[in-house]
């Protein structure tokens, strides 16, 4: 069993990414071989500011080590760093049809009403995607609701090209659906994912947030005036305070139905307190480990080498049957 996945360097990594993706890495590397990439190519589908992109690929590389991803059990990569995504997904143009891509919903709502004015990267990126996951023959790729669609069209270009070439060179992936409890909101709207794009700094918390930041954050989240009820059931409607339960049961890894028997019939003034206190202690040995990570550089520059090195000669073999069933 192998997986593949990516995450794309653009800006902090907060608690909704460690919570919703990034702890499933960390478990993940006990389960299988796994292959995770800083997406850089993928950022600049749209623009990104070069020396702002440059730090925040270091930063993002900090951050998925100090949260647990370990490189000497996970091959950690930049994507850049082996041009055989890049080799693979101009190939895989030939064979993906325009009326698959027309299909793809993240384009329409990335581009919105400026579709015009979107990058051809934008437009193309699943063909990527496609060539992120096929290089490896991974057989398992965690994925949201929101890129099942794009897994989807990688299973489609795998299977046109075996056809149309008359080979049986790629794997067909299949979807590793991250757990439900996962889903992390913002702080300010229950009904919003937590998201580092969103303008107020006060909806997420950052990883490398000091405590007493993260307890500010986690004091002033918007809540109800109700008491937390014994039903889980009962949470629905009532979405500010369904996710700091949540929250809370993931950070204990405890269901929300053990979160609920402890808090039933106590309100925010007593929930709050106890869920900063779990969240700081949690995250703290994330943000020690992150602070020592930013500080030497070079030590980063080097095992993202030696992760690249690694990802290169697995990625080499594949491409190469890919050219010769090509005929180039």
């Amino acid at each position: 069993m192998r997986t593949v996945s990516g995450i794309q360097p653009t800006g902090n990594l907060h608690l909704g990414n460690y919570l919703g993706a990034i702890r499933n890495w960390v478990r993940m590397q006990d389960e299988m071989e796994c292959f995770f990439f800083l997406a850089d190519l993928h950022a600049i589908s749209q623009f990104q500011e070069p020396a702002e992109l440059s730090r925040a690929i270091r930063e993002m590389a900090a951050a998925l080590i100090a949260c647990g991803v370990d490189p000497a059990r996970a091959t950690l990569f930049r994507q850049r760093d082996v041009p055989a995504h890049s080799e693979l997904a101009w190939l895989l143009n030939g064979v993906a049809r325009v009326g698959w891509l027309n299909r793809m919903t993240q384009f329409k709502d990335k581009a919105g009403k400026n579709r015009e004015g979107s990058s051809v990267a934008l437009y193309t990126y699943p063909v990527l995607q496609a060539a992120d996951v096929l290089l490896y023959h991974a057989t398992h790729v965690p994925v949201g609701d929101d890129q099942k669609q794009h897994l989807e069209l990688a299973r489609d270009i795998a299977t046109k090209f075996n056809t149309d070439y008359g080979v049986e060179l790629f794997t067909l992936p299949e979807p590793t659906i991250p757990p439900a409890a996962a889903r992390i909101m913002s702080l300010r709207d229950g009904s919003a994912k937590m998201s580092k794009s969103d303008p107020s700094d006060m909806s997420r918390v950052n990883l490398n947030d000091e405590p007493d930041l993260i307890a500010q954050k986690v004091r002033k989240a918007k809540t109800d005036p109700e008491p937390l009820p014994a039903d889980p059931a009962e949470l629905d409607g009532r979405p500010e305070a369904k996710n700091l339960v949540t929250i809370y049961a993931a950070l204990a890894d405890h269901t929300v139905a053990d979160v609920l028997a402890r808090f039933a019939g106590q309100g925010f003034g007593v929930f709050k307190p106890a869920l900063a206190e779990l969240m700081v202690e949690s995250l703290r040995p994330i943000g020690t480990r992150l602070a020592e990570l930013q500080r030497d550089p070079a030590e980063l520059d080097r095992l993202l080498k030696i992760g690249a090195e690694k990802a290169a000669s697995v990625a080499a073999p594949t491409l190469a049957a890919a050219y010769r069933a090509m005929g180039l």
